[in-house]
């Protein structure tokens, strides 16, 4: 999500559907991430910082190191002007030097909705490897004092653990305890940019102000509250994926935004603590893996056993707005829930229309009001917006208001429209939004509804000569249908760094979830919002991915010894793709079928993951060879994986072979496309056969072969899918299908996209 923080300004972004890409500051100096090549340490030196120190002074006698690397990276950061980097990348053993870049966050009942009840708890051990399961967390920090981190029940803290509990402003060491084992904050990358954290606005330390961190670790392991809800709204149970599991937050993100050597330190300590699963609501636009942080320090997670999920991105529903596309990282879209906040927009002419609303307060009279649209009660070219201070009050004085959503905030658009004197708002989405409904805790009555009900509403109060309108608030409801649906917002395929690798790799809840909130700032984070709950509903892949993280530490707690790629592949191969009456899952963008380039694998479908009868294992040998069929240079491969490897000019490296739990085709001409694959059965003995559907007839699809036999448990096979095009298409045209594995009992999905380029 677009970055939550305390300032009005700031949480405005994480409530718009958006994220954003900003590069690092503009002045003489930048902060840069050095690698290094550590084998070629000279043995004049006894430690690796004292010769980063050596080779920042041969070119700066200023320089400091803001950080040294161990595990994400080998290398430091520092400040430097452009002059200084280009000087240092001539020094023995450097390999790259790389601008900083900024990362921006993207931001009950999903248990129940994904399956997750009572009668499923023998799946999932109540103890011993469950509550050794550690989660970190990489975001805004933590609440401590939330119930969803109570450690009642709890035993002792796992012995693998190696992390700690950082102090800092508002926060002490002892407030994390069995459940909450470990709690850290890196600023120094931010501050040597943006200069010192202001602490009069949030806390140099763990301490979450902004409510984002919170939300996204009690998501994925919060321990089990009963009696929650946010202001009487989705009021029951609340829980995280992952109750049992342990967590550890890793502060990276500020008031400005989340700098990459702060979440590249954040993840080489995360290494050094021995988390099982990192979960990272954040992205930072689209680059090379070798230039991007986050794909860096993830490989490096991944090579030491651990998961790490990432949030797909809200530029949706545009094409090719994914970020974090590594094939090491899982990159989770977002779809809602079977849970809605009904709330009518009924006007003086009759008619109604259903938006949703979390208000809770003073309800309007009950009569109709007189209704006035944004665009004409302001001066200004995008009154209609309901920006701050571009409201006329003697024109919206006892009014409702409609404004059109975009540019500022939802909430801060009520709250332009109460201080101006009106008594309610109808928000109404544009063509960006279609008909998603995002509900929002807003600060008077207020109701949004969809592009359609917004045109008829909008066409009533600009030609009726008095027009009228009332707010009627219906509380929470269940069991709404379609759903999930997958959300608008969340950012689609195909991959613009890899064609070949299909992303997202799935899809998880992520509209209009409850999750633990902080105490530092009210449901909205609106600077007039002195309410304060002890969860909040917001929505974002922010809110998708860390369902992934908590679902991924259910599955480590049953499958310990799987590696990063089998738990994945385990999740993405028992996804589901259509509803229970057999049709497609829907795109809420375009209420048509949606396709593997908006949900991926499918919909996350944790009951049936723990036994998947095949698994898509994937090695770091597996991961190097595939940077080598990118064409990679040494130096770029080193900058990823931190070490020499020369890619070996006798072998044919191909992306298609990377084996991978989906395909993805580019079609440049007619011919033939082969992919090659290989599952391990961790089902036992079974043959299993294939089921191959296409939309089209211009590409025949055949698999071979078609009947594997297992005889065993961990026994490997491999198979060949030949993708023979026998007629062009134009260019950017799509067609679907998927390859199914099967013994009866379990169902092996794999989608399959195939684009002509």
């Amino acid at each position: 999500m677009s970055s939550s923080f305390l300032s009005s300004t700031a949480f405005f972004l994480l409530l718009c559907l958006g994220f954003c890409h900003v590069s690092s500051s503009s002045s003489d100096q930048g902060t840069y991430i050095v690698h290094m090549a550590k084998s070629q340490m000279p043995s004049s030196f006894d430690l690796h910082s004292n010769w980063y120190d050596s080779s920042l002074r041969s070119i700066s006698d200023s320089a400091e190191l803001l950080y040294t690397y161990e595990n994400a990276i080998h290398g430091f950061s520092t400040r430097l002007t452009q002059e200084e980097a280009d000087s240092l990348m001539t020094q023995p053993g450097v390999i790259s030097v790389l601008p900083e870049h900024r990362y921006e966050l993207h931001t009950t009942r999903t248990p129940l909705f994904l399956g997750l009840d009572e009668h499923t708890a023998d799946l999932f051990p109540e103890a011993g490897s469950y509550s050794d399961v550690v989660v970190g967390v990489l975001d805004t920090g933590v609440w401590p004092e939330s119930k969803s981190y109570s450690d009642e029940g709890f035993g002792p803290i796992p012995s693998s653990w190696k992390g700690g509990c950082e102090a800092g402003t508002n926060f002490t060491a002892s407030l994390c305890n069995r459940k909450l084992i470990g709690a850290r904050f890196f600023a120094r990358g931010y501050e040597s940019t943006m200069g010192p954290i202001d602490e009069s606005k949030e806390s140099r330390s763990p301490r979450d102000d902004d409510g984002h961190g919170t939300h996204t670790s009690s998501t994925a392991a919060g321990s089990v509250v009963e009696g929650a809800s946010l202001l009487g709204y989705a009021s029951g149970t609340a829980r995280g994926m992952a109750p049992r599991a342990r967590v550890a937050v890793y502060k990276v993100c500020w008031l400005g935004g989340c700098f990459s050597s702060d979440i590249l330190a954040a993840i080489d300590k995360a290494i050094a603590d021995n988390v099982n699963v990192l979960s990272m609501s954040l992205g930072g636009g689209m680059s090379d893996y070798y230039r991007d942080g986050v794909a860096i320090g993830a490989f490096a997670a991944m090579e030491r056993g651990i998961l790490v999920s990432c949030s797909a991105g809200n530029a949706g529903p545009s094409s090719s707005s994914l970020s974090n596309v590594a094939p090491w990282i899982t990159t989770v879209g977002a779809g809602t829930l079977d849970r809605d906040f009904p709330a009518l927009a009924i006007l003086g002419n009759g008619k109604n229309f259903t938006g949703v609303s979390l208000f809770k307060g003073e309800a309007l009279p009950d009569k109709l009001l007189p209704f006035i649209y944004a665009g004409n009660a302001s001066n200004a070219t995008n009154g209609n917006l309901c920006m701050t201070g571009t409201l006329i009050p003697e024109k919206v004085k006892g009014k409702i208001v409609m404004c059109d959503r975009g540019i500022n905030a939802r909430v801060q658009k009520g709250d332009v429209v109460k201080a101006a004197g009106g008594v309610g708002m109808i928000l109404a989405n544009t063509a960006a939004n279609g008909e998603e409904l995002v509900a929002d805790a807003h600060l008077l009555p207020a109701t949004t509804v969809g592009e359609k009900a917004g045109d008829i509403i909008r066409h009533y109060v600009t030609t009726d000569p008095n027009p009228t309108a009332s707010i009627s608030i219906l509380g929470t409801v269940v069991g709404v249908k379609p759903s999930p649906v997958v959300a608008a917002f969340s950012s689609r395929g195909p991959n613009s760094i890899t064609p070949n690798i299909l992303k997202p790799d799935l899809i998880a809840p992520g509209v209009n979830i409850l999750a633990a909130w902080t105490g530092a700032a009210g449901p909205t984070g609106l600077a007039s919002d002195s309410r304060r709950v002890e969860f909040n509903i917001i929505s974002g892949t922010s809110m998708s991915c860390p369902h992934v993280s908590g679902l991924a530490a259910l599955l480590k707690s049953v499958h310990p010894e799987w590696s990063p790629a089998a738990i994945r592949s385990a999740l993405m191969t028992t996804a589901y793709k259509t509803y229970k009456d057999g049709k497609p899952l829907l795109d809420i963008a375009t209420g048509k079928p949606s396709t593997p380039f908006d949900h991926g694998a499918g919909h996350v479908s944790p009951t049936t993951a723990t036994n998947p009868g095949l698994i898509y294992d994937l090695t770091t040998e597996d991961y190097l060879g595939f940077l080598c069929a990118l064409n990679y240079t040494s130096p770029q491969i080193r900058s990823v994986s931190r070490r020499n490897y020369t890619c070996d000019p006798s072998k044919s490296y191909s992306v298609a072979d990377l084996n991978y739990p989906s395909f993805a085709v580019n079609v440049d001409g007619v011919g033939a496309y082969k992919y090659t694959r290989t599952v391990t059965s961790v089902g036992g003995a079974g043959t299993y056969s294939v089921k191959v559907t296409s939309e089209t007839t211009g590409v025949k699809i055949s698999v071979e072969p078609a009947v594997l036999n297992f005889k065993e448990a961990n026994e490997k096979k491999s198979y060949t899918v030949t993708f023979t095009v026998d007629s062009s298409k134009p260019s950017g045209s799509n067609s679907f299908g998927s390859i199914e594995w099967s013994d009866g009992k379990h169902v092996v999905g794999s989608p399959v996209a195939i684009s002509w380029t």
